[in-house]
């Protein structure tokens, strides 16, 4: 910004003095050539009253100094200079004056100026005044060169200017931009500065206002995650202990398989809260999970889980590890939360049988989980907190799925419309460090 002030202040000062310069270097030079001729007319008139009629029989003429720098003579009729200085033979201008009118301009290198004397209504001679136009010349680009060293100074001092103000403008500018950076960086509390700019305090105050308005916002929600999650934390605590101490004391063959089902699920559902919980009190990405589970494991086990319930409603459920290592570990709680959130998705809106198959990235793993339904909604508005594409559900599944993807440092898109494909890139450790998809490692 300083330097778009400073070219701009510079611009309209360059403009300023073109347009004043070069009209008043135009009268400089036109003033100081009529000034000569004008010097020069009058030194050949007061020349001209000073000749007698009888300069031609003789009679001695006395004539004024020349001009300083110049000459001054007096030619007869025949064009012969007869007293005074300059060309021996009159020139044009001589010529053009015998015709009884006051003749001035540039006649070669000189500025003439060429008065005739008249006696008797008859033209008997003319006075000739010159001097060099050199000399003139000489004196125009004095002048100039002083007008050109004004007009130096005046950009000199309009640039000075322009950096003190460009300075003065852009640091409550650059003051607002690092804190909008400490903003991003997780610091909510900091808070832009007051300036003397008017309209630059009115935008702190606006920025201020509405962080001020989202760190109520986020401190509202992320309370009620917390009070939420630590609610219900406790009765699935209660829960689990109730159906383990079950499974300890029943030996029916028939109910032990259900307890140990709602056990699973229990523990489950437990470590979903947990999630939510880190979540919530998460300022900014938070750190990826350590990966704790092999991948074929984790695969085996979701399969275990939903296998039941797609079954129920007559479809099926094929899992494959494909060229994936079975021992590469993954953070096992948010990635089988997202994949949970992906199959229940693919029972509620999909049809067909649901695939989901693992690919080797190298630097990351692909889980695909597809089914042979189509999506119709934009892909940009599937992961938006609160869209239920048909109306089924609450709108948070997806979104909570994309959040907990950026938890990881992967990244959750939909891949395909048809079939409707999914797909959840996560980073792997590969010797001490975490790469995410973009291929920077992290230690």
């Amino acid at each position: 910004m300083r330097q778009r002030v400073v070219r701009v202040a510079l611009t309209a000062a360059l403009v300023a003095v073109v347009l004043l310069a070069v009209p008043l270097a135009l009268v400089i030079r036109s003033s100081l050539y009529a000034g000569q001729r004008d010097t020069l007319e009058r030194a050949a008139l007061a020349a001209a009253v000073r000749v007698s009629p009888d300069y031609a029989s003789g009679d001695p003429v006395e004539l004024p100094a020349a001009p300083a720098g110049g000459r001054l003579g007096l030619y007869d009729p025949q064009l012969r200079l007869r007293a005074g200085s300059g060309p021996r033979a009159g020139d044009t201008a001589v010529r053009r004056a015998l015709g009884a009118q006051v003749v001035r301009g540039h006649f070669g290198d000189d500025l003439v100026a060429a008065v005739p004397v008249s006696h008797a209504e008859k033209v008997i001679g003319v006075v000739r005044a010159s001097s060099p136009a050199a000399a003139v010349r000489d004196r125009v680009i004095a002048a100039w060169t002083v007008l050109a060293g004004a007009c130096t100074l005046a950009l000199t001092i309009a640039v000075l200017v322009a950096r003190r103000q460009a300075r003065r403008l852009a640091a409550p500018l650059e003051d607002l931009s690092r804190h909008c950076r400490a903003v991003a960086a997780g610091d909510l509390g900091a808070r832009a500065a007051a300036s003397s700019i008017a309209e630059i305090d009115q935008v702190a105050r606006t920025h201020n206002e509405m962080l001020h308005s989202l760190t109520e916002l986020l401190r509202h929600e992320r309370d009620f995650t917390s009070n939420a999650s630590h609610q219900l934390r406790t009765p699935l605590t209660g829960l689990q202990l109730t159906l383990e101490a079950g499974l300890a004391q029943d030996d029916d063959a028939r109910l032990r398989p259900a307890l140990e089902e709602a056990l699973a699920t229990t523990r489950r559902l437990h470590g979903t809260v947990e999630e939510v919980l880190r979540l919530s009190r998460s300022r900014g990405l938070p750190r990826p999970a350590a990966p704790d589970t092999p991948v074929a494991r984790l695969l085996r086990e979701t399969e275990e889980r939903w296998h039941g319930l797609l079954a129920r409603d007559g479809r099926r459920l094929v899992s494959s590890l494909g060229d994936a290592p079975d021992d590469v570990p993954v953070a096992g709680a948010p990635v089988a939360e997202i994949l949970g959130i992906l199959l229940d998705n693919a029972r509620v809106h999909g049809r067909g049988t649901v695939h989901l198959r693992v690919r080797d990235l190298d630097d990351a793993l692909a889980f695909d989980v597809s089914d042979e339904g189509t999506v119709e909604d934009e892909a940009a508005s599937l992961f938006d907190r609160g869209h239920t594409g048909d109306g089924a559900g609450a709108g948070i599944g997806l979104a909570l799925a994309g959040d907990l993807a950026v938890s990881l440092g992967g990244r959750l898109s939909l891949t395909s419309s048809h079939p409707a494909t999914f797909t959840l890139l996560v980073p792997v450790r590969q010797n001490g460090t975490v790469h995410d998809e973009t291929g920077e490692g992290n230690a």
